[in-house]
């Protein structure tokens, strides 16, 4: 089984040693996502309910650079710094996908940039 690495400008450079994804096996793996405005470059800071639409923002950017899209995406892994935002998180995940997808939610102590969410996906291609 081949692999293909998945790099778009339409979305937020990595900001390590990882892919923004990659693509495998009839799936694509992404990368977490935190609410980096990818048009500035600068960090989402108003509120989860934004900072959660920019990141499903990058999501889709790199799932359409993949070939996939957010109608495929099986499964969300969501990192909080606050579990109790998981109200927002919904909210806004009612929004965007039509099919909610399976996830794992959890409350972590330390984000990258101490941001609010980070969330990464899988999806058929």
């Amino acid at each position: 089984m081949g692999k293909e690495i998945i790099s778009t400008p339409n979305a937020p450079a990595a900001q390590g040693s990882y892919s923004q994804a990659v693509k495998a096996g009839g799936l694509v793996y992404v990368s977490g996502q935190i609410p980096i405005d990818n048009a500035t470059g600068s960090l989402v800071t108003e509120g989860v309910h934004k900072e959660t639409r920019v990141v499903i923002d990058n999501l889709e950017a790199v799932l359409k650079a993949a070939g996939s899209g957010l109608n495929k995406v099986v499964k969300l892994g969501v990192f909080l710094k606050n579990i109790d935002d998981i109200k927002f998180i919904n909210e806004v995940l009612k929004e965007r996908f039509a099919e909610l997808p399976a996830r794992t939610t959890v409350q972590v102590s330390r984000l990258p940039k101490d941001v609010s969410v980070e969330i990464d996906a899988i999806a058929v291609l």
